[in-house]
């Protein structure tokens, strides 16, 4: 238990460290910014990793632990009613104080507090501090990937595209051929098998039955999407869902998230501010109604996320994820079996996100990160340019609704075998 609390104490270092690194250029009325209800400033994602930490670990197991300020415990609750009210996420913006400075000295208290307790806990308390610090650490790290859409989807409401990070253009190659690999399919088992960290959501394993399908060997391009844009695939009811087709009526969907056509040519909103859309590269930014709405178009439908799953379980973990610093799809190809299956973009299926059979959530307030949200949402598979490496799995089931695409989201065609 030893070695494990030593290692975690230097994930603990590492991780809260890069989340400040993260938007150590951000200047302080950057980290304010509320553009829409859905969004946080990043202020208040440096607040809530922290609040959680304290809450869920330095509460408990922190004799005579004394709080920062005692009204951060309401200020900075996310969503768990089984702690005290939250405060409303619609207003978050309307939060000035504290201050920047203030939240990252509550962000030092908190470490050091934090830091002492890993070096004094033992017995039963170290073996259970441990593992809600594992889980404190992957929260965290989810909250990094959450600032970058953040910080991106409030600075694309100036007109003057400000870059979060400057960075040159990157080097384009053409994507290979489309083609689709044949999968057999049958009884075969997915989910997390319980080696190694997941969140309570990816379990248990357990056996599901697959007919055979056939998956695209990479994601779809935004040259490709454009096709479909041209083609009237945004005025054309029949290959959308219903739900999907009100959207594109209501708030007068032509393109996916972030494109600018400038001069009679597209551009796209990224954080280092506005790029030419490198047609070769995959398409994001795009919601669940619009890959399913393509993929009928092309003829083709979307996978389901056992059928993904499945298909990746032999794929190395490798790819363009956060610590590349790109913050965006590239077109880099390496012509594997599935290209670009984890990194790059985060990709729909066309599975409602749902609990698998026997699921148990955690127990105790921790037991609403995660259940309490299957309803109405679409799950995502394989992480994103902006998905920490060390926090990517195979069985990661992410999940938003599906007319959200703030997100770094695409998709890759499946077809039936």
């Amino acid at each position: 238990m030893e070695t494990t609390l030593r290692e975690m104490t230097l994930a603990y270092r590492e991780i809260r460290g890069h989340t400040e690194k993260l938007v150590s250029n951000l200047n302080t009325e950057d980290f304010m910014v509320q553009a829409a209800t859905h969004v946080s400033p990043t202020k208040w994602h440096l607040a809530h990793t922290t609040w959680f930490f304290e809450k869920f670990i330095l509460e408990a197991y922190q004799s005579g632990y004394r709080h920062f300020n005692n009204e951060f415990n309401y200020l900075f609750n996310s969503y768990y009613e089984t702690v005290g009210e939250p405060y409303p996420q619609s207003q978050r913006g309307a939060i000035t104080r504290p201050t920047v400075a203030e939240t990252l000295s509550y962000r030092k208290y908190v470490d050091e507090q934090l830091l002492d307790l890993l070096e004094k806990v033992e017995g039963k308390d170290a073996e259970k501090i441990n593992q809600l610090v594992e889980i404190g650490l992957h929260h965290e790290q989810q909250h990094q990937e959450l600032i970058l859409m953040d910080v991106k989807y409030n600075f694309s409401f100036n007109p003057l595209y400000p870059a979060f990070q400057e960075r040159k253009d990157q080097p384009s190659s053409e994507a290979p051929e489309l083609h689709f690999h044949d999968i057999e399919g049958g009884l075969v088992e997915v989910g997390h098998d319980g080696n190694g960290f997941a969140f309570d959501n990816e379990g248990p394993r357990h056996k599901t039955y697959l007919e055979r399908y056939r998956l695209a060997n990479r994601p779809v391009t935004n040259g490709e999407f454009l096709e479909f844009m041209n083609d009237n695939g945004y005025q054309t009811s029949h290959y959308w869902l219903s739900d999907g087709w009100q959207k594109v009526n209501e708030e007068k969907w032509s393109h996916p998230q972030y494109w600018v056509k400038q001069d009679g040519e597209w551009y796209i909103f990224t954080l280092a501010g506005l790029k030419k859309l490198d047609l070769h590269a995959p398409v994001v930014h795009v919601s669940f109604y619009e890959a399913d709405a393509y993929a009928r178009w092309a003829g083709k439908r979307l996978p389901t996320e056992q059928e993904w799953e499945y298909a990746m379980e032999d794929q190395e973990i490798e790819g363009n994820f956060m610590e590349n610093g790109s913050y965006h799809p590239n077109a880099y190809y390496d012509g594997g079996m599935f290209d670009k299956a984890f990194g790059e973009t985060w990709e729909w299926t066309q599975s409602p996100y749902v609990p698998y059979p026997r699921n148990k959530p955690l127990d105790g307030s921790l037991g609403e990160y995660n259940a309490k949200f299957m309803a109405n949402q679409m799950v995502l598979k394989g992480g994103s340019c902006v998905t920490p490496r060390s926090h990517t799995r195979l069985t990661y089931r992410n999940f938003f609704y599906p007319d959200m695409k703030w997100q770094f989201s695409g998709f890759r065609l499946a077809d039936n075998g």
